[in-house]
Parts: structure tokens; C-alpha cells; sequence
């Protein structure tokens, strides 16, 4: 056995010496965690076993200390591609070279079909004869934590971690591999048809390893192709689009908790906003919000299971919070409060792009918006899956109560700025919503309703239409006395405040266009107005672009809603992915990939496409 020293070994290979671009990169996930693929066969990023789990693999992170997972040909001149089987999470990366052709398999067998937590890797050469390198160079936690390595047997190597609570992973394979330092290698040749077969997993006490190693791949790799064609085939939506509205889908399937049922808002962390800069942020918890959002999207689609899991989730939180008024905007996979913000300075960041952070500082702000998107989906879940429980109602009363109370205090907003509290428009109208959904919730069922809910609701109203609306700039405000606009304010029709046609709102649109778009992309807000209290800057926000586009479908604009949108399918990966954000030359910035962004995909292709089949049914009619 050899131990590591804590931040490992310099990691520099022929194929590893630069940064991937973040749009390089697929993901494979068990419903627990996620792992990320480059283009180059290398898995740069992994949490295990959980979402919120330490990293083993971050060379995404920081290429020389991090610690990833390769498999390349040696060939020289290779041309890479990759994609997904069809309606899977199956990830196919080719190797093309010149005198052959090779095929990588990467996926990770789903929690409702094996509890292990395994990571499967099957290698083969589609046409001429090729020689392949491995190399498993694992970092534990953070890459702060030394290991301890074992090689078992020929094919067999255990890694250890030297945590007092320490981690233990298993490498597997069908052709010999050996230690090189403290590291996993192999070096292999396959003529036609042969494949070699790399399982990594962790070892737990109650969970046998397989034996019959090449057995089991196939009959896990096909078992999971079937588990993710039959969770599609689920969809009930038969319209445009249909194929990057599948792939987004499985993308926020792939950020889901089987054993929890809450989401992450992405599996990522300290991915930068802008190169070099600061905002480099913790993802990888339960925002109600981005949660509350995509439980839209799954009911839309009819995925009514994951919709059912995330309410039950929601109803324990209710429980736990104990009294109105303490609902977190955020919580780990498992309910409990996030740790605290963290920099992991010995991390060099993507492209030098410093500090890296864990744990998200956030947590511990007020931001009213969690209530309105919320009590939304729980109005949504109740109209259109199953009717909600007494005792949920209770729970959820309270908290319509407590923004009766409350709607008018300042907080942090949308964004989660650390400039200082503001009465922002969201917030405000995220209350209205708030207030509006329990009452029609209530309606539903019939329950008695407090008289005062429906004046605050009315309040706030009028409150939007006056304190926010600049008489002069024809537009409403991104907070109270403000002369700058929000890409937020994007909601007000979409969540049926206002009509999508309304002269106010059609004029704000105007004055968003004019400060915030450009050419089909959204900034969320001018960072150099320094609301947020951050220094340097940031990409636009791809989820505000999907609003953008939604804002046009319903207000009538349809060639140049569907106009932008196909220009923003164009900013998508390879594999249909999308970062938080998109920098000038379209490159992908921030945590990846992000829910709410492909939320805002599918509810901008459902509400144009519904838009464009009306206006074509109109036509035919005339």
C-alpha cells in the first residue's frame, strides 16, 4: 500500500495539460450524483456518492491537483466526437483516427435499478486496431485528503482515503491494470470488436462486487438504455422541438434525489461566471426556486412521479421549519440547512478563475420570492396531479400568513445579491403570487379562507402598478425608487400578473430590450450598476433569454420569438447541455449544467409552440 501526499501528485498527461472548455462536456448520473465527460475521455468531475458528496475527480477544477479518470487512444491526430443514445443518458464518445475507430460507453447505473454507486466505462474499437491508455488518478475531498492504494490483483485496485471518516473505491477491469505511483494505469490494444471493461465504484459492507465483470456491463449498460427510453416514453408532449426538449428533460432528471426526491439547481461548483473573476458559487443544493420551477416543467410533461417525490419532499421541509416565516431558500439534498461558504484555496480554479467556494452563504439570506414559487407549484400539483392533504394546507397557510405580514420588508431578491437589501419587484410580485395561488388553492378544496388574504393581495397589487412603475422611462423598476430595469421583471406575464399585451408591460418589455438584450441574449442585470455588491462582471443569463422569448410567444411576436429561440438552441453543446451563462463568443460560464435553464427551455418551446399552433389553427379558419 502507498500513500498520497494531501493535495496529490502533479497531473499532467499528453491529454490532460489544458482546461476543457465547459461546453466540452456530457454527463452521465445515477439520480445521486452526476459525473461530467470531456470530449477527450476524460471525467473531470465527480462528487461521491451524493450530489453534495467531496469530489474525487476535480481536475475540472484545477488540472494538477484535482484528480480525473482517462481513457484515449494514443493515436495521434484523433478527432473527437461525442453523443448521447438516443432518449438516454448513455454517453458515447468516438475517437476517429486514422487507422481506426473507437467507441467509449460511459454511463452510471441508476439508483432504482442497482443501490451500488458504480460508474461504468466500456472501451471498444468499432473498426481497425487501436492502442489505449487508462489513467484513474482519484483526489479525495477537495483533493485535500491523502489516499492509500491496494493493488488486489492484476484487474483489481482499491484507493482508500485517509479521512477519519474515510471513503473506499474499487477499479475494476477485464484487461490488467497496475499502480503508476499511487494511480491507476493500463495500456491495452484492441483490434475490431474487442472491448475492455473499467467499473469504478464504492465499496460498501451490505454491497457485493460483481464477478463476472464484462457480464454485468452488458446487462447493466442495456437495463439502463431501457430504464431511460421508458422514463421518456413517459412524456406526454408530441409537439416541435421534441428532441431538445427530451434531452433537457433527462438533464433535470439527472439532477433529481431518488432517495430524496428534492433537485439540485446543478451539480456543479466553483464554475466561473467570468473568467477570471469571483463569482464562482456552490450549486449543488435544493433552491425552493429553481425546485419549485422545474416541478412546472415535469408536470407539463407529464412526469407526475418526480413532481409527487419533490411535493413529499416539500411537505417534510413544511414540517421541519417549525413556524411561518423560516422557510430556507435552500437546502442540502437531504432538508438540512447548507454548510457554510467555503474557499478552497489550494484549488487553482478553472482557468485560474479564484476563489473556488463550497457551501453557498446565501442560505442564510431572506429572499421572499421563495414563497410565491413555492405555494405556484403547489397550486400547479394540486390542480393537475393529485389534490394536496389538510394538513399540508395547514402547513402552507401559515406561510400565506406570515407574507401578509411581511410583503413590504426588503431582502436580497432573485439574484441573492450581497450589496444590501432592497424592496425588489420580484420579491413583491413573488408575495402577490404567494398570496394569489393559497387563495386559489383554498377555493379548490372549499376551505375557509382568512378575509385579510385577498386586501394584501390587492396591496400588493397596486402597489407594483405605483411604486414601481417610472411614469418617464415607461417601464416598471427593478426595485423601489430604482431607474434600472431586471430581467426578472420577465415574469410578470408569465405568471399571469399581467397580460402578456398590457401597454405597461409591452413598453417595459421595450426598455428591457433596450438595456439588457443583446442580439438574442439576456443579461439579467448591468453589473456595473453594482446592485449586487461583486466585483468584475458576467455572461448573459441563458434562463432570462428563455423568458425573453416566452414574453415575446404570448404578447403575440412569433417570428421573432421563434426567431431567437432557434438562435439560442444554436448556444447549446454538443450534447444539447447549457451552462448558467453564455460570455460574447458563446462560450459557457457558470455551473453546468443549470435546471433553470433548461427549465426555461421547455416552458419557452411548450408556450411557442402552443402559440404558433394557434396562430396556424387561425389561419386555417380564415
Amino acid at each position: 500500500m502507498q500513500p498520497t501526499q494531501p493535495d496529490g501528485k502533479q497531473l499532467e498527461t499528453s491529454t490532460n495539460t489544458a482546461y476543457q472548455p465547459i461546453e466540452n462536456y456530457g454527463i452521465i448520473g445515477d439520480l445521486n450524483t452526476v459525473a461530467l465527460v470531456g470530449l477527450n475521455g476524460s471525467i473531470d468531475f465527480l462528487c461521491l456518492p451524493n450530489f453534495d458528496s467531496p469530489t474525487i475527480f476535480a481536475a475540472l477544477l484545477d488540472k494538477h491537483k484535482g484528480g480525473y479518470f482517462q481513457i484515449h487512444p494514443l493515436q495521434e491526430d484523433v478527432k473527437l466526437k461525442q453523443l448521447y443514445l438516443p432518449d438516454t443518458n448513455v454517453l458515447l464518445t468516438r475517437f476517429l483516427a486514422r487507422d481506426g475507430v473507437g467507441e467509449l460507453t460511459d454511463f452510471m447505473p441508476v439508483e432504482e435499478l442497482y443501490p451500488c454507486k458504480e460508474l461504468i466505462r466500456r472501451i471498444t474499437t468499432v473498426r481497425g486496431k487501436l492502442t489505449f491508455q487508462m489513467n484513474c488518478c482519484p483526489r479525495f475531498n477537495y483533493a485535500r485528503s491523502a489516499h492509500i492504494t491496494e493493488q488486489v490483483s492484476a484487474y483489481e485496485i482499491i484507493f482508500t482515503s485517509t479521512d477519519p471518516a474515510p471513503i473506499r473505491i474499487r477499479l475494476k477491469s477485464t484487461v490488467p491494470i497496475q499502480l503508476q505511483d499511487t494511480d491507476g494505469y493500463a495500456q491495452f490494444t484492441l483490434d475490431t470488436g474487442q472491448t475492455a471493461d473499467f467499473l469504478l465504484e464504492q465499496i460498501l459492507p451490505e454491497y457485493p462486487t460483481t464477478t463476472h465483470l464484462e457480464a454485468f456491463v452488458t446487462k447493466s449498460l442495456y437495463e439502463n438504455i431501457n430504464y431511460w427510453k421508458d422514463w421518456v416514453a413517459q412524456s406526454t408532449y408530441q409537439g416541435r422541438w421534441m428532441e431538445i426538449i427530451n434531452r433537457s428533460a433527462l438533464v433535470l432528471k439527472l439532477m433529481t434525489s431518488h432517495k430524496y426526491g428534492s433537485m439540485v439547481a446543478a451539480p456543479t461548483f466553483g464554475l466561473p461566471e467570468e473568467i477570471g473573476g469571483v463569482r464562482n458559487w456552490d450549486y449543488r443544493y435544493t433552491w425552493i426556486r429553481d425546485a419549485s420551477f422545474t416541478i412546472y416543467a415535469f408536470i407539463r410533461l407529464g412526469y407526475t412521479k418526480e413532481a409527487r417525490e419533490f411535493m413529499c419532499w416539500v411537505e417534510k421541509q413544511c414540517k421541519d421549519i417549525g413556524s411561518a416565516g423560516h422557510l430556507n431558500l435552500m437546502y442540502t439534498i437531504a432538508g438540512q440547512e447548507p454548510l457554510e461558504e467555503q474557499e478552497l484555496t489550494h484549488l487553482e480554479g478553472y482557468k485560474n478563475s479564484q476563489p473556488v467556494r463550497i457551501g453557498n452563504e446565501a442560505y442564510t439570506q431572506i429572499q421572499l420570492d421563495i414563497y410565491g414559487e413555492l405555494l405556484d407549484s403547489v397550486y400547479l400539483y394540486d390542480k393537475y396531479v393529485e389534490p394536496i392533504s389538510y394538513d399540508f394546507w395547514r402547513e402552507l397557510s401559515q406561510q400565506v400568513d406570515w407574507v401578509c405580514q411581511n410583503w413590504h420588508l426588503e431582502d436580497e431578491g432573485i439574484w441573492e445579491v450581497r450589496g444590501g437589501k432592497k424592496e425588489f419587484l420580484y420579491s413583491r410580485l413573488l408575495c402577490w403570487v404567494a398570496i394569489d395561488r393559497g387563495i386559489k388553492i383554498g377555493m379548490n378544496h372549499s376551505y375557509p379562507l382568512p378575509e385579510h388574504w385577498q386586501t394584501e393581495r390587492d396591496k400588493i397589487f397596486h402597489s407594483i402598478h405605483t411604486d414601481y412603475w417610472n411614469e418617464s422611462l415607461q417601464a416598471f423598476m427593478q426595485y423601489k425608487g430604482a431607474t434600472t430595469v431586471d430581467a426578472a421583471t420577465l415574469l410578470m406575464p408569465l405568471l399571469r400578473f399581467i397580460s402578456p399585451k398590457d401597454p405597461k408591460w409591452l413598453s417595459t418589455l421595450q426598455v428591457i430590450e433596450q438595456r439588457l438584450v443583446s442580439d438574442s441574449l439576456v443579461y439579467r442585470y448591468r453589473t456595473e450598476q453594482g446592485i449586487d455588491g461583486l466585483t468584475g462582471g458576467e455572461g448573459t443569463f441563458s434562463m432570462c433569454t428563455f423568458w425573453y422569448v416566452e414574453c415575446l410567444s404570448r404578447a403575440g411576436q412569433l417570428d421573432k420569438a421563434r426567431l431567437f429561440f432557434e438562435k439560442m438552441l444554436g448556444y447549446a453543446n454538443h450534447v444539447g447541455l447549457y451552462a448558467e451563462q453564455l460570455g460574447m463568443q458563446g462560450e459557457h460560464l457558470g455551473n453546468f449544467p443549470q435546471a433553470f435553464t433548461h427549465l426555461g427551455l421547455i416552458s419557452s418551446a411548450l408556450n411557442l409552440n402552443d402559440q404558433l399552433d394557434n396562430a396556424r389553427n387561425t389561419k386555417i379558419k380564415e
